[in-house]
């Protein structure tokens, strides 16, 4: 009988996988699914089509003991069990094999085990918003593989990770002058240090230092970049791993890092780069005025030779948009839960929820409908400002490289991301954390009632349509789509009224 340390990571790990598979591959068995909440309650009965068999899990939002049908009977599934069947379901339902991504799914539990270990030595952060940046040991709640770390050992990057309370300095670098690439704002970065004569000051992520040791190994012997040593106080690594905060400074900077985390290498691509400030310039214009705040990604530094790999973004840091006394939380923490969580705590939630959609749905409504600004609002994106009674009172949100503008998508697809990131991977998942957390609430009642309140074209079919489109991660990983190539899948849509 495995140990209970690896009971919990099998079980962390687990919840994602099911979650993709239940949505994206597995039909219901009519007349099961009659139990409720996150954990206990009756079983939920699937068939996989692919290889005409029967799943079944306890819990709803967080799928938990999965068990396969079996010469008459139920058998238990552990992780490494669960990722095979998975993959025989997949490569039976797709036609195509994929030796990648079952490796990705043992290698994000293998790291969920390390969090877990270092968590249970480490000290949370006592500021309540580094302490909800922090949360993530479950993370994106329907990817297959949300942890998977690269496939290297975990020594080379926990000392890096938000999960295990990690904090570190940067690594400060010189780079020559003449190699410098400079756009936008980026007068924060020569705060951090002082360059000697001849250069312009870099700071770096440690891990991806390593990571491109061998590519950046000439130029650092030929001067066109040196050692400077370190910064004087440590950053704090966000839930996106590649951006970290600088409490002292205020200040966010985003990194690039060549792993593969969820979908995508986290590199900086030069494309993205390119277009930052006329999308960080559509976004602010898009604000102006309201009562949301946009974090901007105000600037970026590079080198010429290596302009993807040294990138670094200068983003906003919070005190500027945050009302006097309020603490702001990542929206994501709030699904996953922590220590503080003001979703689990509010002794009010009805109005709890109706003040928090009020903060968060409008920007993002009219960001789209008066500027064509297609924000990537799901829950990593998003952090909702509470005040000192755990009330939210403003929504934050922020990185420029996911946002679209209409000017290069159509409307309808445009829509069809919105509805995806605000109402599927967000609004949906807080609800239903708030339903689990006060037993008895509908959240969708008040969902309908802010979006009655806005004008635009597309609501009226939104609140009558049958189902939303959800982003389909498994299968696109499994068929090797892009990462940004969004595929859909429609589900049933809550804001349909009884």
């Amino acid at each position: 009988m495995p140990p209970p340390a690896d009971d919990d990571a099998d079980a962390y790990a687990a919840v994602p996988l099911l979650n993709c598979l239940l949505r994206e591959v597995a039909q219901p068995v009519p007349g099961t699914g009659t139990g409720t909440g996150s954990g206990a309650g009756a079983h939920s009965t699937y068939r996989l089509p692919g290889t005409d068999r029967l799943l079944r899990v306890r819990g709803t939002r967080r799928p938990a003991a999965p068990e396969v049908h079996a010469a008459g009977t139920w058998h238990r599934l552990g992780h490494t069990e669960l990722v095979k069947l998975v993959a025989e379901e997949l490569r039976r339902h797709t036609g195509l094999p994929n030796h990648e991504l079952p490796a990705e799914m043992l290698d994000s539990r293998e790291a969920v085990a390390a969090l877990l270990a270092a968590r249970a030595r480490s000290t949370p952060p006592d500021d309540p918003y580094l302490r909800s940046e922090q949360a993530l040991v479950t993370g994106h709640t329907h990817h297959p593989a949300p942890k998977a770390r690269g496939g290297g050992p975990a020594a080379a990057w926990l000392p890096y990770a938000p999960e295990a309370h990690a904090r570190f300095p940067l690594t400060l670098l010189g780079l020559r002058e003449d190699t410098v690439v400079d756009e936008g704002d980026t007068a924060a970065l020569d705060r951090l240090g002082t360059a000697p004569s001849g250069y312009r000051l870099l700071p770096a992520h440690p891990w991806q230092l390593d990571l491109a040791a061998r590519d950046l190994a000439p130029a650092f012997a030929d001067g066109r970049l040196i050692r400077l040593g370190t910064t004087p106080s440590p950053v704090w690594p966000t839930a996106a791993i590649r951006t970290v905060y600088a409490p002292e400074r205020d200040l966010f900077l985003k990194f690039s890092l060549d792993v593969r985390i969820t979908n995508d290498i986290r590199r900086l691509w030069r494309h993205d780069l390119l277009r930052l400030r006329t999308t960080d310039t559509a976004v602010r214009d898009a604000f102006a005025g309201s009562d949301a705040a946009w974090q901007s990604d105000r600037g970026h530094r590079t080198a010429d030779f290596a302009y993807e790999q040294l990138a670094v973004v200068v983003r906003d840091g919070l005190r500027d948009h945050l009302p006097p006394g309020a603490t702001p939380y990542l929206a994501a923490a709030l699904v996953e839960g922590f220590d503080g969580s003001p979703l689990a705590t509010t002794p009010d939630p009805v109005a709890w929820w109706e003040a928090y959609l009020s903060r968060v749905v409008p920007p993002a409504l009219t960001a789209f409908g008066g500027h064509g600004v297609v924000l990537e609002a799901h829950l990593q994106n998003t952090l909702v400002a509470m005040d000192p009674d755990g009330m939210p009172v403003r929504a934050l949100y922020r990185d420029a490289e996911g946002v679209k503008l209409l000017s290069a998508v159509s409307r309808e697809a445009g829509w069809e991301r919105l509805v995806y990131c605000l109402f599927v991977n967000h609004l949906s998942e807080i609800a239903a954390a708030l339903a689990d957390h006060h037993p008895g609430l509908d959240p969708w009642p008040a969902v309908r009632r802010e979006l009655a309140r806005h004008d635009l074209p597309e609501i009226p079919a939104l609140l009558t349509a049958p189902t939303l489109p959800a982003k389909t991660n498994l299968l696109l990983r499994w068929t090797g789509a892009d990462g940004a190539d969004a595929r859909y899948r429609p589900l049933p849509n809550p804001l349909v009224g009884p």
